[in-house]
């Protein structure tokens, strides 16, 4: 079988099928992408296009050689991930015989922890957008409000963000419907600080609008002109609230999920619930946090407690 018409046929298999988003979907076809022009430039000499039967794991361990001269291991590894996936789905279709992405050893990638803020930040950052009696009259700011409050009290991720529909909302139960990675849904609950926020905002929703136009008439969180807020804009205005609020022009709406996470389990909750909250398909994704309260719990040991700050004075003296 023709190598690049089967990259396109799981290409094809991923939008319509499995409906992956359009972001994983170019990731997977930038990365194979690469194995096509890899194969194709060693069999100019066949004088055909590239098959998959020119693949074998000494063809494949060539190709993993080349990316790390340029690449990241974490950007060798997602390669590999997405070989891994690409045969898989040949094996189902018969296409292939034997998964020789299998034999392929991914290389090691240390994940650094997740950022976060500590408690104490998160309440200034959420604050400060409607700290003064004006600011709780402006639009704008009530919307930001709303959407700070959100994504540090639900754990949203950016994309499911600006996807929410009015409609999403269920005011009455505390609860928002979350359109996630895969397409997958879940109910996700609002907080009390988020509930509030959100009807302070949906409260003035109708004037963030154009001269000539409403605001769309669907879309939850919507920009001063009423369209439907973009992931930049959304990123732009945590950045100006993050440097306002708790003195960090680096946040971003992830370390907001990040931050909800590592306060809930700092406060006890049950890690299955964090998953479910966060919309993670794998429980070993949501057991990071498990290492960040550990480290935060040492650090405020290491702070507070009367031994290990006699222990650090006696090593002083030594």
């Amino acid at each position: 079988m023709d190598l690049e018409a089967a990259v396109l046929a799981f290409l094809t298999h991923l939008e319509t099928e499995r409906r992956v988003s359009a972001h994983t979907l170019d990731a997977y076809r930038r990365d194979l992408a690469t194995l096509v022009r890899f194969v194709a430039a060693r069999r100019e000499k066949l004088g055909r296009p590239p098959h998959l039967d020119d693949l074998d794991v000494y063809v494949l361990r060539g190709w993993l050689g080349e990316l790390s001269r340029t690449l990241s291991a974490s950007s060798v590894a997602r390669k590999v991930a997405a070989l891994r996936t690409f045969y898989r789905y040949l094996r189902r279709r018969g296409a292939v015989a034997k998964n020789v992405a299998d034999e392929l050893a991914s290389p090691k990638v240390r994940r650094p922890l997740p950022t976060f803020l500590s408690q104490e930040s998160a309440k200034e950052v959420m604050e400060v957008p409607t700290e003064s009696p004006s600011a709780r009259e402006d639009p704008r700011r009530l919307r930001d409000r709303a959407i700070l409050e959100v994504l540090y009290g639900s754990g949203l991720r950016v994309g499911e963000l600006v996807r929410l529909d009015a409609a999403d909302v269920d005011d009455g139960r505390g609860e928002v419907r979350v359109l996630g990675k895969g397409n997958k849904e879940r109910v996700v609950p609002l907080g009390t600080e988020s509930q509030k926020a959100l009807r302070a905002y949906l409260e003035v929703r109708p004037t963030l609008r154009s001269r000539r136009k409403e605001p769309d008439p669907v879309a939850l969180f919507v920009s001063h002109r009423g369209h439907r807020m973009t992931p930049r804009a959304m990123q732009k205005l945590v950045r100006a609230w993050g440097a306002a609020g708790a003195g960090r022009a680096d946040l971003h709406p992830h370390a907001l999920r990040h931050s909800c996470a590592t306060h809930l389990m700092d406060g006890g909750a049950d890690l299955r619930a964090i998953q479910e909250l966060l919309g993670h398909s794998s429980l070993s994704t949501t057991q990071r946090y498990t290492h960040v309260s550990v480290e935060h719990l040492l650090k405020a040991y290491d702070a507070a407690h009367p031994l290990a700050k006699s222990a650090a004075s006696k090593a002083v003296k030594r």
